[in-house]
């Protein structure tokens, strides 16, 4: 990454106003976000970009529109699909969201005893329950963080086809319960070492940059879809 580039000037990130032209007059009151530590918040600082994580930032972007919004963040790191799914879902649910956003699996996929029909089943009860609770819903392929330099070289190929397992194994269960869902895995920066931190296992601030412009945009797009039922103020 050049060392000039920042959030401002950086192409994969929201230009100034973008923002609140994508979100104006959206819908939503109630944001809740279920996950491991990529929901929690745990991005490396950058020169030139928001130290506000990923989440936290899409409902301040939310809330800069719709100021009444009420966030909840349950994401809690190091917890695998079937542990968000005991201990937030609940909570999630007396929460009465009308947004969520589900992310985890990652930890799951960290392992080579990675199952992704069990993340699948887990992630099917989460997204059923919050919809039926009536929470229009959002799902994450995550970047590849196999690609991060801090990997071992002796892990990187394993973790990366557990990674785009995952992803796809997401992507479609998003497409039958009709989440919307956020592709970031195959993100024209995906190999860049930039969007990752010194820990082999999370982004950076560039990285929870990137990914906020890309929810926001698939939020607006929701919203202005015809025929996608998406709820108007």
């Amino acid at each position: 990454m050049p060392s000039t580039l920042t959030e401002s000037t950086d192409p994969y990130c929201l230009r100034d106003g973008e923002s609140v032209a994508l979100l104006t007059g959206h819908p939503w009151r109630r944001f809740v976000v279920l996950g491991d530590s990529v929901a929690e918040g745990l991005c490396e600082p950058v020169d030139g970009y928001s130290t506000l994580q990923w989440a936290d930032r899409i409902a301040a972007e939310l809330r800069a529109v719709r100021p009444e919004l009420v966030y909840l963040n349950l994401g809690r790191r190091g917890l695998r699909a079937h542990e968000v799914r005991a201990e937030q879902l609940g909570p999630a649910v007396d929460f009465r969201p009308d947004l969520a956003l589900v992310v985890c699996g990652g930890n799951d996929a960290f392992r080579p005893a990675y199952d992704p029909d069990a993340v699948d089943a887990e992630l099917d009860v989460m997204v059923t329950a919050l919809q039926r609770a009536g929470a229009d819903v959002i799902t994450v392929g995550m970047f590849d963080v196999s690609h991060s330099p801090a990997v071992p070289d002796k892990v990187r190929a394993g973790l990366g086809e557990r990674m785009r397992r995952l992803s796809a194994h997401t992507a479609r269960l998003a497409d039958r319960l009709g989440t919307l869902h956020v592709a970031l895995t195959d993100h024209p920066l995906t190999a860049d070492p930039s969007i990752y931190s010194s820990d082999g296992r999370h982004g950076s601030a560039r990285s929870d940059a990137i990914a906020t412009a890309e929810t926001l945009r698939r939020l607006a797009a929701y919203l202005n879809a015809p025929a996608s039922g998406g709820r108007t103020a």
